[in-house]
């Protein structure tokens, strides 16, 4: 009884060692994780390092994929960046059952000795590094307490027959794929394994179908997280799992002569076992890693339907065209007019919540962090630019594109702003009085018309257009003026409610600042358009 209480111990010093080094982890990268992102996406090959690494960090690779199933629902990076990502997720998870081989789990009080101090003592960063180095020390004392108190069950009869009942290939995939599922973690049941093989308590035989099963079971955690996902994120949990049974059924037809390459590898069990583990994943690499486009291709007929995927980066701010100034500020030109269409759709995102509640909040933060991300990178290259010897008519370029970056992000602000209203307005069940929803769409209506003509102002600068955006805003000043007025009077009368005042005024400042924002933008690009042309 006791033996059995210290295991149950073991496993829940394991659990918790795996759940906080993976929330520790992401406490440490989460301030760079953009710099990060830029260089998932660049090549396969990065991406599947990628996977291995956060696997390694999280020592969970159900963790990583949800993660990146994550990026991907946020449109941060498409369906292809993220197949890389998770055939090295399933590559780093081989590597905590490689330390448990290592007798990682006999020095674990030593690992836990030094995290802890600098857990305690550290500041910043290094505090966190402490708490992440703690909790992989406390995983695998876990997995010690484990081991020693596995020793007296070798004479256990009921547990042999067990073992001899998983001889059956397909009664241990079973076994593996619903402990697995059960725990969410595949390093458990294949560590433990690997534990009774130190103990002579299992044969490599029977293992192997085992860690099938659990790589199997790993998936059901990918699965839950795509179904709430967008259809990229639920394409990428499929691909998992088709990644997953291919490389299983292939390993399954070739078992004899998988089972035999283990052992001429190696004569010791553990170690065969850990390294059965590293090859089937390994397998699954070289059978998709070099064919993941003609699969992203098939995996969309399959299941069919585009996400429209924004990305995180710029995509006209080329390095080498810095350069030559005018190509470089033709470069700045485009990106403006996306980062204009991204706060645009930010805008009418707010306005539908507004007027229905859609449950899109969370692509209206995304697009909030992708608009401010550009403007940084807008701003970084702009400066670069600067500083070359430039003419007159460059540097005002530069100026004014800095401006005009600076106020399409704070439009996007304010459209964020407004969503955010708009969804505290639907949650705190506030209904706004029928002349209040008059007046507040006759100003929704001149703001998107101004947004209109600003945007299109960008693309091609017209006179007449910014004319018009010019009268429309001092229209709106006076309707804002107004629709106040007559909020105070109804307020009152008693006719509207506290609460919902505060929203509505809330709401009519934002779109008031949208139209004086969308009315800079427009000068600003007719006035570079005039200075153009008197040179």
């Amino acid at each position: 009884m006791e033996n059995i209480i210290i295991v149950i111990a073991g496993i829940v010093f394991f659990l918790i060692g795996i759940i906080r080094l993976s929330s520790s982890a992401k406490n440490l990268i989460n301030a760079r994780i953009k710099q990060y992102v830029k260089y998932i996406i660049a090549k396969p090959l990065y991406g599947l390092f990628t996977g291995i690494i956060s696997t390694v960090m999280f020592q969970s690779s159900s963790a990583s994929i949800v993660l990146t199933i994550g990026l991907v629902s946020a449109g941060l990076i498409t369906f292809f960046d993220s197949l890389a990502i998770i055939l090295g997720a399933d590559i780093g998870t081989t590597l905590t059952v490689q330390f448990v081989v290592w007798h990682f789990t006999e020095i674990s009080p030593l690992i836990i000795s030094a995290g802890g101090l600098l857990w305690l003592i550290g500041k910043a960063k290094w505090k966190i590094l402490g708490e992440i180095v703690f909790y992989f020390g406390l995983m695998f004392f876990g997995l010690e307490l484990v081991s020693k108190s596995l020793e007296p069950l070798k004479e256990s009869t009921v547990l042999m027959e067990m073992f001899k009942q998983a001889q059956h290939p397909w009664i241990g995939l079973l076994m593996g794929i619903v402990v697995t599922g059960i725990v969410q973690a595949s390093a458990i049941p294949i560590s433990i394994i690997v534990l009774l093989a130190h103990q002579e308590m299992i044969s490599l035989q029977n293992a192997v179908p085992v860690i099938m099963g659990a790589n199997i079971g790993t998936t059901v955690t990918a699965i839950f997280a795509g179904i709430v996902g967008t259809k990229s994120a639920r394409r990428t949990a499929v691909s998992h799992l088709i990644f997953k049974s291919v490389g299983i059924i292939f390993c399954f037809i070739f078992m004899p002569q998988f089972i035999f390459v283990l052992k001429n590898l190696t004569g010791n069990l553990p170690q065969q076992i850990a390294l059965a583990h590293f090859l089937l994943n390994l397998v699954i690499v070289f059978l998709f890693i070099f064919l993941l486009s003609p699969f992203t291709a098939i995996m969309k007929k399959i299941m069919p339907g585009e996400d429209e995927a924004v990305s995180l980066w710029p995509e006209y701010l080329d390095e080498k065209d810095v350069v030559n100034p005018q190509r470089a500020l033709d470069n700045v030109y485009n990106e403006i007019r996306r980062q204009m269409n991204l706060v645009h759709k930010m805008y009418l995102l707010g306005i539908s919540e507004l007027k229905e509640r859609e449950g899109k909040g969370n692509k209206l933060f995304y697009l909030d962090k992708i608009v401010i991300n550009t403007r940084e990178e807008i701003v970084k290259y702009l400066r670069r630019i600067s500083s070359r010897n430039l003419s007159e008519k460059y540097s005002k370029k530069i100026f004014a594109y800095t401006a005009v970056t600076n106020d399409i992000a704070s439009i996007g602000n304010h459209a964020l702003c407004i969503g955010k209203l708009a969804i505290q307005k639907a949650q705190g069940r506030i209904k706004f009085s029928q002349c209040g929803e008059n007046d507040l769409q006759e100003i929704v209506n001149l703001v998107s018309s101004n947004f209109e003509d600003a945007e299109f102002i960008i693309k091609e600068p017209s006179e007449s257009r910014n004319m018009d955006v010019i009268r429309r805003e001092e229209e709106i000043d006076i309707k804002v003026k107004q629709s106040r007025d007559n909020h105070l009077e109804r307020f009152h009368k008693g006719i509207c409610a506290p609460e919902a005042g505060t929203v509505f005024v809330e709401m009519l400042l934002h779109l008031e600042r949208i139209s004086d924002l969308c009315d800079n933008v427009a000068e600003y690009m007719c006035d570079i358009k005039e200075r153009i042309a008197l040179e």
